[in-house]
Order: C-alpha cells, then structure tokens, then sequence
C-alpha cells in the first residue's frame, strides 16, 4: 500500500486560495525552521525539510497546482495510487535547493546555498577601539592625547600580496577562485546541495606557494603606532572619536580600518554638567543674602563678579550666558546656572547673639522664643 501523503496545503499552513507570495513567506519560515544545516542529524526535521520542498514544489508552479487542486496526490505523482490520472508518468527531475535557497536566502549571508563574497575582493581592515580619560575642563575645550597602539599594517616586504618578493598566488584549482565549494546532498526528487569553504585553500581562492618571510603570508604584520588624538571641544563622558584609517590594515587592497576612542571624562570637585549647560552652588552669608552683595563667581573661563540682589532666598538661581560648554558641532555655548545657598552659622558669641536678637525683635519676631528648642517650648506652656 502506496505511504499516505499530507495536504500539500497542510504542510505548508495555508488555505487553498493562498497567494504565491503567502506560499513563499510559508515555504521560507519552515524550510529555515527544517534545514539539515541548521539541525545536523536530525532525522525527523531532515523529513520535515523533504515534504516541506516537495510541497512547495508542487504548489508554486501554476500547472502542477491546478492537477494537485483538481486530482490531489495522484494528479502530480505517477505512483501514488495505482498511476497518473493522464494515463502516462510525470517526472519531477532534480530540485538544486542550492540554487533555490541561494536566491530565497541571500540576507542571510549565503548560509543557506547562496553566493558568498568573493574572498579576493578588496576588504575593509578592522575597527581598532581604545580609551581615553580626561578632566573636565579638557572636555569643555578640547585637548590633544597620545595613544601607544598596536595595529595590523601592510607587509613592506610583499606589500600586502602575502608573496615572497618575485612571485605571485595562484588562483585555487578546486574552487576557482571562489574560495568554497558545492556538496551535493540526497538524490533524486530530493538531491540539494549546500557549500563549504574549500580545504584546499582554506576560503581564500587562492594558493600561495612562496609565502613571502616577513609576514608569513599574512600579507601583514603588526606594529606600535604613538597615535596623536584631538579631542574636540564640548564632548561629553561616553562619547566616542573616530580616526578614519587608523584601524587595522586592509586585505586584497582594500582600505584600512577605522580607529574608535571612547572617552571618559573626570568629574569637577566644582562644577556639575547636563549637556553644555554647567551647575554651580555658591555659599553666601545671611547678610549678604539680606542686603545684597558683590560676589566672585567661578567659571570654567575664571572667575567673574556678579551682583546679588538684596533679599536673595535660598535656592535662587541665576544664569551666567554663554559660560558653560561649547557646543561639540562647534554651534555657540550653553549657559552657566548659579544655586544660592545661604550659610547659618553654626554658633554665635555673646555680642552676636544680642544683635541677632534685636535684629528679630525688630523683625517683630518672639523674643521668648528665639533660640528655644522643642523641649523648652513644651516646659513653658506647661
């Protein structure tokens, strides 16, 4: 008795009337989920893999659809039930899944039977990353560091071929150049193949028989750079500077690498920063918060004279413009924000204290109670 198949539209999850591109999202996800590449040895995803192609190769092409919609199983397989209702037999041919995963899973880096890149294009050089730690005012206006690096550089010797001097790669024999090769797997209706890289050359497509003494073959050989960084103006803690060219030396010709340093930044015994504006306290006395004053204000440009109204509250804040940080993109400054806070002394001798108490009776404040605490208050109503 001939295997009983699955609904072709079962395998798949869609309704009859599905649209080919519902067809093609459906095939896509469960040949992915099946794949033998991506479940080695597993015999039931491998025959979940098989019925889920041998579906959609039915159902994506129009003639073969319309006999399966009109004659199920038996319209489309010559041996599924006693033969082919056309009266002759039907060959499905080989399907090269390679060719066919290679155009539906060309995002996903050629993993699935696609192209890969040619391994002799000409290749970006690596991102390089380093650190540097500087104070707060540095940040504010830039500065210049130096970095002691090691890179990967171009060889002198063979300038980047990998060669001996006088001599030349050849090009693979097994792959062509390609850097990998074709396997073909299963057979029959059910024959698809994937690629690996090429032993022989290792996925470079290419062979070198004189490796070239300075760098092995490499093409390049590393070094200790002294790097000289600028750091603009208004960058902040976590920020990063890119060097262009400054990474690591390019494979095939291409160009060099980009250098990435992180930056972090001291924190001000001083000052406080919220992007470029810049935070202050200023302690001032009683009188000065009363009767006004002339104060010394510190800013990251020095110290500037400011004019304290008299009857100055605590917590008051003031702005002093354009005295905080430079715009990193070099657009103005922010501004400088100055928090009063009022200084109590923490004692007194006699002859203050007199004053301060006639300072409050002429206020029109309790005498009796000035400078009793919670306990005495509570000993005098009783």
């Amino acid at each position: 008795m001939p295997e009983q198949k699955r609904d072709y539209y079962e395998v798949l999850g869609v309704a009859r009337g599905a649209s080919d591109d519902d067809l093609k999202k459906a095939y896509r996800k469960l040949a992915k989920q099946y794949h033998p590449d991506l479940n080695p040895g597993d015999a039931v995803a491998e025959a979940k893999f098989k019925e889920v192609n041998e579906a959609y190769e039915i159902l994506s092409d129009p003639q073969k659809r319309s006999r399966y919609d009109q004659f199920g199983h038996a319209g489309v397989d010559p041996n599924y039930g006693g033969g082919s209702p056309f009266g002759g037999t039907y060959d499905m041919g080989d399907i090269d899944l390679g060719d066919l995963f290679g155009s539906f899973f060309s995002g996903f880096g050629g993993g699935f039977g696609g192209q890969r890149a040619n391994p002799n294009a000409p290749r970006k050089g690596e991102t390089l990353r380093a650190a540097v730690t500087i104070s707060f005012e540095e940040a504010a206006f830039g500065c210049e560091k130096e970095l002691n690096l090691t890179r990967s550089e171009a060889c002198d010797v063979c300038h980047g071929s990998g060669c001996a001097p006088g001599t030349s790669a050849d090009t693979c024999p097994d792959c062509r150049g390609t850097g990998q090769v074709r396997i073909q797997r299963g057979g029959g209706a059910f024959a698809f193949s994937t690629t690996a890289p090429c032993t022989r050359c290792g996925g470079k497509g290419k062979i070198i028989h004189q490796p070239c003494d300075a760098c092995h073959g490499s093409g390049s050989v590393k070094k200790q750079r002294k790097i000289t960084v600028s750091i603009p103006a208004g960058i902040d803690h976590g920020q990063a500077v890119s060097l262009r060219g400054q990474g690591g030396a390019g494979q095939n010709g291409g160009p060099a690498g980009d250098l990435l340093i992180s930056v972090s930044v001291r924190p001000s015994n001083k000052f406080r920063r919220d992007g470029t504006a810049v935070y202050l306290d200023q302690t001032v006395t009683f009188a000065q918060a009363t009767l006004g004053a002339r104060l010394t204000i510190p800013t990251i440009d020095g110290n500037v004279e400011y004019d304290l109204p008299a009857g100055t509250q605590p917590g008051t804040v003031f702005r002093l413009r354009g005295k905080g940080i430079p715009s990193v993109n070099g657009r103005g400054r922010g501004d400088q924000f100055v928090t009063i806070q009022v200084k109590v002394p923490s004692s007194l001798n006699r002859e203050q204290r007199e004053a301060l108490e006639a300072f409050a009776q002429a206020m029109g404040e309790d005498n009796a109670d000035i400078g009793k605490g919670f306990f005495d208050k509570r000993r005098k109503k009783k």
